[in-house]
């Protein structure tokens, strides 16, 4: 068994950044052509009534996103990158090959 497997194992917050991050994204390129608010992705993401923490790791893995490039954040909406929706692609063209 894999460490990431065993949900009491300790993440570093470095880890728990980075699975928010693959979290975000993959549900920004699920919904997509639609784009998300950020209220919209937080109540998909944590549901009704978050606490200010959830909020808050969802902001920065969207900010992390927009900064690495995978991610546009508009004034209102959140949606994915060229970039990102390219690699999306690669990624299901090279697994429905398997």
């Amino acid at each position: 068994m894999h460490d990431d497997d065993n949900p009491r194992r300790f993440r570093t917050p470095y880890e728990e950044d980075e699975r928010d991050q693959e979290a975000i994204l993959a549900l920004v390129l699920e919904e997509h052509p639609i784009q998300l608010t950020p209220e919209e992705l937080t109540l998909q993401m944590v549901g009704r009534n978050p606490a200010f923490a959830d909020c808050d790791r969802i902001e920065r893995g969207v900010r992390d996103l927009v900064g690495s490039g995978l991610l546009h954040r508009g004034a209102e909406t959140i949606w994915p990158t060229r970039t990102a929706l390219r690699f999306h692609q690669l990624l299901l063209d090279r697994g429905s090959e398997e």
